[in-house]
């Protein structure tokens, strides 16, 4: 399983359906995304970490569920829009599933003291995933201060002072994209060359 991007290439659909279907079947409590990330990143090769970050980038900002969001966009560039409906229906479905059969069965189980403790440990293992996911994704922005206070400031104003998220991206999000603009000199031609770079890499894949 463990193939670069380049030896990987693109997978096929049924491949496709698998994995997804795998990560929806086994991220109990919502930890999918680390599912998600061990499969296409560490274990096929299918993206890099770069290109998984962006996917997560984009699904935090678009209405609906995280998880959904990020199986149309790793479909899609996988493998267009028939990648894209594949990856949604495999994730879904093992839910789908078990949520149709438990919830027939849910209100004779609901004041059971063991059933609640269950769904208690299954949270707090599914946190742990979440930041697995975290800190192997963002180790590189908890070096730089100016990362760590934009996070800083996130975290206190969407968990202590309680500001809908919409309004927490729409004020702290235009502050570090001012902050990370591109500037003159050395640093912002290699900024430029980078994000060429990604957009060749992006429409090679749209291509294909």
């Amino acid at each position: 399983m463990n193939e670069t991007p380049a030896a990987a290439g693109r997978p096929g659909l049924g491949a496709l359906f698998i994995v997804f279907l795998t990560a929806g079947g086994v991220s109990f409590g919502g930890g999918v995304l680390a599912y998600l990330r061990d499969y296409a990143v560490k274990g096929y090769g299918w993206l890099d970490d770069d290109d998984f970050l962006d996917a997560l980038e984009v699904s935090e900002t678009l209405p609906g569920l995280n998880s959904v969001n990020m199986a149309v966009i790793i479909g899609d560039r996988l493998r267009g829009i028939a990648g894209a409906a594949v990856a949604v229906i495999g994730l879904m479905l093992p839910g789908t599933i078990v949520m149709m059969t438990l919830g027939a069965l849910w209100l004779r189980q609901s004041h059971n003291p063991g059933v609640n403790a269950f769904l208690v440990g299954v949270a707090a293992a599914a946190v742990g995933l979440l930041l697995t996911v975290t800190l192997q994704l963002g180790h590189k922005q908890f070096e730089r201060p100016l990362d760590l206070m934009l996070i800083a400031a996130t975290f206190i104003a969407v968990s202590v002072l309680k500001i809908s998220l919409l309004w927490v991206l729409l004020i702290i999000g235009p502050i570090a994209v001012w902050f990370y603009r591109p500037r003159g000199g050395v640093a912002a031609a290699e900024r430029m060359v980078h994000l060429r770079e990604r957009l060749h890499s992006h429409r090679a894949h749209w291509r294909h």
